[in-house]
Order: structure tokens, then sequence, then C-alpha cells
């Protein structure tokens, strides 16, 4: 029998990639102590700090692994790490779906290729997030991503200048800058370890982004734009929303066979 390949790619179809737009310009240095950089992120993430839970709608484009793609998803997350992503397709069934449940609920990763009828159970998420798209992101940081916050813990920071603030707690480091009106925005967070990532953030609307490019530090691995709609801050997220019911006929997938027929793999790790 002939195998489809198990790897949806943001459903989609993969050309051959252009150069996106520069990136966002972050001030460079050590920078000089800064008495007000715990006062600087406080009032960056009042918005997004009493977030809780959030469902919305992404549309993706970009490159990944040296090819273009296009899609949309649903999402809905919680700060705690409850996760769940639908890569929704033009008609029938959704690409795939990847949940990460919390306590008894399915708890782990769980992925379900809809359209090819397989299925990995109990699973890392970050780890099959990245098999799946490309992009090195654990459920909590999939969060602070998607309401453009900062991780947990930082609030010591240098100052670049007199509108720019860094904190950093080696795992992180987080570009806060002083606006016209003398506010505080959140315009980066960069993941240090592993593969490395970073997130720039626009279009606030009550203080939340509602558009982010996300890229790696890797060149070549993944450059995206995802713009953010129907935006639900605090919806109540049941359990069920974290279940997946799987078919009895589907077949299990390994994550090291994702990783294989995945966009990396494919592509050129």
């Amino acid at each position: 029998m002939t195998r489809r390949s198990a790897a949806p790619l943001l459903a989609l179809s993969l050309v051959c990639a252009a150069c996106g737009p520069a990136l966002m310009k972050l001030p460079a240095g050590p920078g000089a102590p800064a008495a007000d950089a715990e006062e600087a992120i406080l009032a960056a993430t009042a918005a997004c700090r009493p977030v809780s839970t959030v469902s919305l709608e992404m549309s993706v484009s970009g490159s990944i692994a040296g090819g273009r793609v296009r899609g949309r998803l649903l999402a809905g997350v919680t700060r705690l790490g409850a996760a769940r992503l639908e890569a929704v397709a033009p008609a029938g069934q959704p690409v795939f779906i990847l949940t990460n449940g919390l306590g008894f609920v399915q708890p782990d990763a769980t992925l379900l290729l809809s359209r090819d009828n397989r299925v990995l159970e109990r699973g890392r998420f970050g780890a099959v997030l990245e098999a799946v798209t490309g992009i090195p992101l654990n459920a909590q940081n999939l969060f602070a991503v998607l309401t453009g916050c900062a991780p947990t813990g930082i609030d010591e920071g240098s100052a670049l200048g007199d509108d720019w603030r860094l904190l950093t707690d080696g795992l992180y480091a987080v570009y806060v800058h002083r606006e016209k009106d003398g506010s505080w925005r959140l315009l980066a967070t960069v993941g240090l370890m592993g593969t490395g990532w970073r997130a720039e953030y626009g279009d606030f609307q009550e203080g939340l982004p509602r558009r982010i490019r996300l890229t790696s530090a890797r060149p070549g691995a993944f450059d995206l734009t995802i713009a953010l709609s129907q935006v639900e801050v605090n919806p109540p997220l049941p359990d069920e929303v974290f279940r997946i019911q799987i078919p009895v006929s589907a077949n299990p997938i390994t994550l090291d066979e994702l990783k294989t027929s995945g966009p990396l793999g494919a592509n050129g790790r």
C-alpha cells in the first residue's frame, strides 16, 4: 500500500522561498544597569498578564525549510500549558489536530493526522509541534508568543539607550520599548536555548498583538508572519477542548516518522 506523507506543513503547497522583509532592528550591547527594568516590563505586560486563556484564528504565511507556506489554524491555549491547534483545510477534515492535555485529559501531546488516519499519543508538545511545523515552541511558550507576553520571572535588565530595556534570564531575552506617548511596549522576545527563535509583535489592539513575526535563529529554518483574528480573551476552555476523539482505525505514527516526513526532514535539516 502506498503511504501518503504524514507531513501537513500547515496545509499547503511548497514552492521556492523568497527572502522575507528585514527584521526589526533591535539595539545591541550589554547596556547599563536599569533600575526601572521591572517597572518597564510590568507596564509593557499589563494587558497580557491577566490573560489565562485565549482562543483565536491564525493566518500563517512565510517559509519553512526553504519552502513557501500558507495556512489557517484555529487555536485555544492556556497559560498553564493546555493547548489545541487545528489546521483548517479549504474543504473537508482538518489537516491535523494537535493538543496538549493536562492532568487526566489525554496527558501530554496528541496529534491526529485526520486525512492519513494516523495518531501520535503521549508525546512532548514542543517536539511534536517542531516535527509537524518546524517551530520549536512548547505549549507555554506558544501562549506567551500568541499573547505577546514575557516568560515568567524576568524582571531584571539593562538600559540600551533611553528608550529600550533588555531583560534576560539566560533562557529568553525580552526587548521593551518606550513609545512616543511614554508607555512601555514589549516588541520582541528571543528564545536563546536549542535552535533558537525570535518573535516580534505589532498591530496592537487593547494591548495585545494582532501580528507576529516568528523567525528561527538558524537561517532558513522558518520565517513566518502570523495574523491573529477572532481573538477572545479568557474564554471558558473546558477539558473537552483538549481531548481528541481518536478513530479506532487510526494507525500509530512515531515522532521519528514525523521528523522524517515533516518540513525539515523533507527539505533538509
